[in-house]
């Protein structure tokens, strides 16, 4: 049987601590590129918190809008509604005197008509131009 040899134990090397100029370079240019997609990142995100909040603006303006446009909506009834009432409170008051004065009570007036149909549109002789004289030259 044969021995075996004992092998040597070479030494592991351990990195030098020692910073040379190309560790620092490609430090830099590491450090270049993580910064470059960061920034690009953030920006996107910021783009994108920007658009979102322009949409909720839009969306809560037409939001109120279509509120205001409700609410008149309803007051115009309202106001329509008391309007009538207060016109025939009115009338109803005065009609008493006006009977009494012999006034000749206005009814029901007459529904108004469009607007009048415009005049028919003379035709006129064209005028001829006039003649063109040459003028004298001064010598």
């Amino acid at each position: 049987m044969t021995r075996k040899k004992p092998l040597r134990k070479t030494a592991a090397r351990s990195p030098s601590l020692d910073a040379t100029p190309r560790h620092l370079w490609l430090a830099s240019l590491g450090l270049l590129v993580a910064g470059r997609r960061e920034g690009r990142q953030l920006l996107l995100q910021a783009q994108a918190r920007a658009a979102g909040a322009a949409g909720d603006a839009r969306k809560a303006v037409q939001q109120a809008e279509a509120g205001l446009r409700g609410g008149l909506h309803n007051v115009r009834r309202q106001v329509e509604t008391k309007g009538q009432q207060l016109s025939a409170d009115v009338e109803a008051r005065l009609a008493p005197i006006v009977a009494k004065l012999g006034l000749k009570s206005a009814g029901k007036r007459a529904s108004r008509t469009g607007r009048k149909a415009p005049a028919k549109a003379v035709r006129r002789a064209v005028r001829k131009p006039a003649k063109r004289v040459a003028r004298k030259t001064a010598r």
